[in-house]
């Protein structure tokens, strides 16, 4: 029952945030809290403590936890994890993704527009004059997951 208040707890602060969205909540059985929050244009360590302090004041002030065994993880989520909601694809919208279907067939290309159930990705075949670029339309339905390559 306490991770329903943490969660509820954790949506009333990020209502007061719009930017800002949860990704993933987790919780290990020795009450660790390990919760991932992206912003529509990124989340620096800052606005992770911040989530962090304001979250933990609440566990404590509803006491919780009175004997204070549990702890809390407020990150944003790594390069490697996969994109886990609409928003994280939308503000991803230009970037090189990998995607990788239900069937495990792997797609590689530029995300290119984001909608309610389907994503576009512009992927290249082939290279120099022999290349052919087409725009794939994805149903989510079909994706596994989906990761955005960093390119340096």
């Amino acid at each position: 029952m306490s991770d329903q208040h943490v969660e509820g707890f954790l949506d009333e602060i990020l209502k007061t945030e719009p930017t800002y969205f949860k990704v993933k909540f987790k919780v290990k059985p020795t009450n660790n809290y390990k919760i991932y929050i992206d912003g529509d244009q990124g989340i620096t360590i800052d606005q992770c403590i911040k989530f962090n302090r304001a979250l933990y004041k609440q566990i404590e002030e509803a006491a919780l936890y009175p004997e204070g065994d549990f702890s809390l993880e407020v990150s944003s989520p790594g390069v490697d994890e996969p994109l886990q909601n609409i928003r994280q694809y939308k503000k991803n919208i230009g970037r090189k993704v990998e995607v990788t279907l239900t069937d495990e067939r792997k797609l590689e290309g530029i995300l290119k527009e984001v909608a309610e159930d389907t994503i576009s990705v512009e992927e290249t075949k082939g290279k120099g004059k022999k290349a052919v670029t087409e725009v794939v339309a994805l149903p989510f339905k079909d994706i596994k997951t989906t990761i955005v390559q960093i390119q340096f």
